[in-house]
């Protein structure tokens, strides 16, 4: 007797900045998942929150609002997890979305609402490490190291611009990093070195969340390591480090990081045996502290002080 196949609905897409990056991810996850084990609904979100469905002759829908996707009939979001369940018999969603409403538990929510199981971190988790500022405010309170930082908001920065300035010069330095709270892929991160670019990179990044964070700039190693889940009682494991070498950006931009090319990946990092365990002992304990469960990848560089200094933790890491 075979067994039955497990019915899985691929979510990808969205209205996030980092839509491409997922629809990339999803046709990775597409094409490398046991069809002989698994039957494959993919669904893509367009950008204003359509459910699209690819006809049966095609396996990857972009989401993009031309013709030929017009004139499919979308499922609306209210009921779509309804149609998948009854019409493809949805046994488990497959999460392949980045950044807002697919990595900070929006999704998450509204999938357990529904009852259907899904992949990766649950919902507090989602959004804790989404949150770039009050996970950082975990790390410190469990004894690891991040950058030093300031946070404000639009509200607090239109009021006082001229003292947060000041601020930023004198307690975190020149450089620093401008980035958003909330977002992913390094979009919206600007590496400020004058003090007369710092007004510019700070409305960039509010263009993508109402928080921003100015951090310390550590010059060093960039490095990333992924933790799995092996499921029941077994502990997480670490996977080898990853070394990030950037070729031609400043650091691990959106550029870098999805550019063929771009940037030189070397795992394991040329680095002593005890600095790599220190990686993956950080990296196990960083999804530990936030509540992981399923995967992820926490992001880090070992300054030239000999520190390692933990930057953040993606839930559900670009699979491109």
């Amino acid at each position: 007797m075979k067994n039955k196949k497990i019915n899985i609905t691929l979510l990808m897409g969205g209205p996030s900045s980092e839509r491409e990056v997922s629809l990339a991810t999803g046709r990775v996850i597409l094409n490398a998942l046991d069809k002989t084990k698994y039957n494959l609904t993919p669904v893509t979100i367009n950008k204003d929150g359509k459910w699209l469905l690819p006809p049966p002759d095609r396996k990857f829908l972009s989401g993009d609002e031309n013709k030929e996707e017009k004139s499919l009939v979308a499922l609306e979001t209210g009921n779509a997890i309804d149609k998948l369940k009854t019409e493809r018999g949805a046994d488990v969603v497959f999460i392949a979305m980045h950044g807002t409403y697919g990595e900070d538990g929006t999704v998450q929510g509204f999938l357990e609402m529904a009852g259907v199981p899904y992949t990766g971190s649950g919902i507090l988790a989602s959004a804790l490490a989404m949150d770039k500022l009050k996970s950082s405010e975990l790390f410190l309170f469990h004894g690891l190291k991040v950058p030093k930082y300031l946070n404000f908001s639009n509200k607090q920065w239109n009021k006082d611009k001229d003292k947060i300035t000041t601020k930023v010069s004198e307690k975190i330095s020149l450089p620093c990093v401008i980035k958003p709270s909330n977002c992913g892929s390094s979009v919206g991160i600007t590496i400020v070195r004058k003090i007369d670019d710092l007004e510019n990179a700070v409305q960039l990044a509010f263009s993508y969340d109402d928080i921003v964070l100015a951090q310390e700039y550590i010059s060093g190693v960039e490095v990333t390591c992924a933790v799995l889940d092996e499921g029941g009682d077994k502990e997480p494991i670490a996977l080898p480090p990853t070394q990030i070498i950037p070729k031609d950006s400043e650091f691990f931009d959106y550029h870098a990081k999805y550019t063929p090319g771009a940037t030189e990946e070397i795992t394991p990092p040329r680095l002593p045996a005890e600095i790599i365990n220190k990686i993956q002992e950080n990296a196990l304990q960083v999804h530990k502290i936030i509540g992981c469960s399923g995967m992820s990848r926490t992001d880090m560089i070992l300054g030239g002080d000999g520190k390692l200094y933990v930057l953040e933790i993606n839930t559900i890491p670009g699979m491109t």
